[in-house]
């Protein structure tokens, strides 16, 4: 499973990172490193929490994919 991960610097200099392949699935950080770690994080939860309640099969690999 490949994810695909947006990051967008907004005004104010905080990082998005937005995992566009599990849609609601992004987080802030002060820096690109922090937003992007923070959003692994969140979507490596959300694929549990989908295996777990059978949304999903479970997934042999998990990678992610960056785009600026």
């Amino acid at each position: 499973m490949t994810l695909k991960v947006e990051l967008e610097q907004e005004k104010d200099g905080r990082w998005l990172a937005d995992v566009v392949s599990l849609p609601g699935t992004m987080a802030y950080g002060d820096t690109r490193d922090e937003a992007l770690t923070a959003a692994e994080a969140l979507a490596f939860r959300v694929i549990a929490d989908r295996v777990e309640q059978r949304e999903l099969p479970r997934p042999d690999k998990v990678e992610f994919a960056y785009s600026l």
